[in-house]
Order: C-alpha cells, then sequence, then structure tokens
C-alpha cells in the first residue's frame, strides 16, 4: 500500500467486477474507509470498466449539438499564458460546451444519469458527504491536437499564499470534507504523454502560494502528473488539489465531461437561484432533482441519496419543533 503523498488511485477486483466505471481519487490523501470497504489496494492504475454504450450515446450526443461548441481564441479568454510551456502550438483554443443536461432526451441521457449514478453515489457520498448537490452546470472539454492547455490553478490558499476559503480538504475522523469536488468522466483515451489534465499530488495540504513560473508549466515539470485513461473511466479530484492541463498532442480528439459537486451546506457557483434553467429540470428522475437542490442543511427536509435505496431519503426534524418554528417565524424553515 505505497502512499506517496497525493495522488492515491483505487484498484478494486471487486469494484471492477461489479461497476460500470473504472474509479481514480486524485487528490485525496489517505486510505478511507471506502477504499477499505471495497477491499482494494492503492497502485498508481486504473480499470476501464464503462459501458461503451454510455460512452458512444455521449459522444454521440456531442456530435449532435457539435454547432453550440464555443473556443477560446480570443487573447483574453487563453486558460495559458502565451509563449508558456502549456500554451500549445498558440493558435488553437480549448473548446467548451455546456447544456447538455437541458438537451432532449436521448442526448441528455448520459449526462443525467451520472448525477446520481448507483455505482458513483458511494463516492460522492464518501467525498462530499450525504446530500451533495452539482454546483456548477457541467461542461464537455474538447482538445484538438495542438490546443493550449490550462495554467495550473486550484488549491486551498491563493497565489499570494492566503487561506481560500471556497476551496478547501479536511480529512477528520476519518470523514472527508470537500468543499469543491470535480468528477471528470472521460469520453476519449488519454495515453501516457497525450497531456490533458494534470495535477500537483499533495498540493491540497499545501500552506504556500504555487510560483509564477510553476503555475505556467515553465519550471518543476516533474510534479506535473497526467493520469492515463481510458474513456468511461472517472476522475475525483478536490478543486483544493492545483491542477491544469497541458496542450494536447495526441491525434485524436480529447473529450471529457467534467462535473463540480458541493457538500449540502456549501457553493461557489449560483446558477441554481433563483432556479436551474428550466429545461434541465424537467423529465429529472426523483434521484436526480435531489443532486439539484440549493445549498441547505440535511436536517431541513433534504433529500439525500443513501445506497441502494430508490428513491432519495428524507430525514426531517421533530414534527413539534417544526411546528414551533412556524409559530415563531411564520415560515416552514428559519
Amino acid at each position: 500500500m505505497p502512499i506517496l503523498g497525493i495522488p492515491l488511485f483505487f484498484e478494486g477486483e471487486s469494484l471492477r467486477l461489479s461497476s460500470p466505471v473504472g474509479v481514480s481519487i486524485l487528490g485525496i490523501g489517505i486510505r478511507s474507509r471506502l477504499a477499505t470497504s471495497c477491499e482494494g489496494s492503492w497502485r498508481p492504475r486504473l480499470y476501464c470498466t464503462a459501458s461503451p454504450r454510455e460512452v458512444a450515446a455521449a459522444n454521440a450526443a456531442i456530435d449532435a449539438h457539435a454547432a453550440d461548441i464555443r473556443e477560446r481564441r480570443d487573447p483574453e479568454l487563453r486558460n495559458a499564458r502565451a509563449g508558456s510551456a502549456l500554451a500549445g502550438d498558440g493558435e488553437s483554443g480549448r473548446r467548451d460546451l455546456g447544456g447538455m443536461l437541458g438537451w432532449p432526451p436521448p442526448h441528455s441521457d448520459p449526462f443525467r444519469s451520472w448525477l446520481a449514478h448507483p455505482r458513483l453515489v458511494p463516492y460522492l457520498n464518501e467525498l462530499c458527504g450525504e446530500g451533495y448537490r452539482m454546483d456548477h452546470l457541467p461542461m464537455v472539454i474538447l482538445q484538438s491536437k495542438g490546443s493550449e492547455g490550462f495554467k495550473l490553478h486550484g488549491g486551498p490558499v491563493t497565489s499570494a499564499g492566503r487561506f481560500n476559503p471556497t476551496l478547501q480538504y479536511r480529512c477528520v475522523g476519518g470523514q472527508f470534507f470537500n468543499s469543491l469536488l470535480a468528477m471528470s468522466v472521460q469520453l476519449s483515451p488519454h495515453a501516457a504523454g497525450d497531456g490533458g489534465f494534470i495535477v500537483v499530488r499533495g498540493s491540497h495540504k499545501m500552506n504556500f502560494g504555487v510560483p509564477e513560473a510553476f503555475m505556467n508549466g515553465d519550471d518543476f515539470q516533474e510534479h506535473l502528473y497526467q493520469p492515463v485513461t481510458r474513456p468511461g473511466d472517472v476522475v475525483f479530484f478536490s478543486e483544493a488539489t492545483v491542477h491544469g492541463a497541458q496542450p494536447w498532442r495526441a491525434e485524436h480528439e480529447r473529450r471529457v465531461a467534467l462535473y463540480r459537486f458541493a457538500p449540502a451546506t456549501s457553493c461557489y457557483g449560483r446558477t441554481y437561484s433563483p432556479q436551474w434553467p428550466k429545461e434541465m429540470l424537467e423529465g429529472l428522475t426523483p434521484s436526480q432533482r435531489a443532486v439539484l437542490e440549493p445549498p441547505y442543511a440535511e436536517r431541513l427536509d433534504r433529500p439525500v441519496l443513501v445506497p441502494g435505496a430508490e428513491d432519495p431519503v428524507v430525514r426531517s426534524r421533530n414534527a413539534k419543533k417544526r411546528a414551533f418554528d412556524k409559530e415563531v417565524f411564520g415560515t416552514d424553515y428559519f
């Protein structure tokens, strides 16, 4: 069980045989009860066990909505400094696509399924807590050969070394806390040296700002780790981990679907207020809809996803206390 700082990777035969997704946890620092319960071992390896049908459906949906893809060609939209090691060929920009949850079915189906996938819920509950919620609108990231990467960003302290309250990681009493958790579903192969997502292992616990030359990929490149993945693999990483992307070097197009989740009472994004886009909410299952709840505490009638339960579970406060609060405040909730 080698522990080389962060990240650690989960390889578990019991998970591989029963799960439709291969899972890697990046930027999370200890062997948790999650890993122990899965009877796995921590090794730098991934298994690809996703359904080719789900990956193919997601890619077909992206192709059908190709006209909505937007490329970051304007210098003010670039994610990497011009001339830096992460800038690519200097012309091709990263391409972004949103709106997947609101697409008409069947195009929205795979993207909606990953909000509350039975095999992903245990990980999301473990890393964000029960009542986890979608924080950002998800997006598809696409890179063609030569397209720019993304300068290093994220981390629990700012570039000036100040505490960053919006991006934090803790592990207390064996329980994880991530103020913002990223989940990346791989829709194309990522071989060694292809480029794409990179992470600085152990940076979720750092106490000093990242030097500018490091942020731009010009120095300390030996500390940039690019995970090798296959279509259907799912990569989790805390946004408190310093991460970015290298220019894409492979001949095929890079594609990932990126989600960000948060604990029940945490938020970073604001699209949920006053409500998510209407087309996103139509036709959701109860479990998928539960993940789109706004931030509030679990004890205030929040629907939470419990592994093995078909529908969300609501845990309410004492009925007499709720009635008393309504007399006091004149509202259902304080």
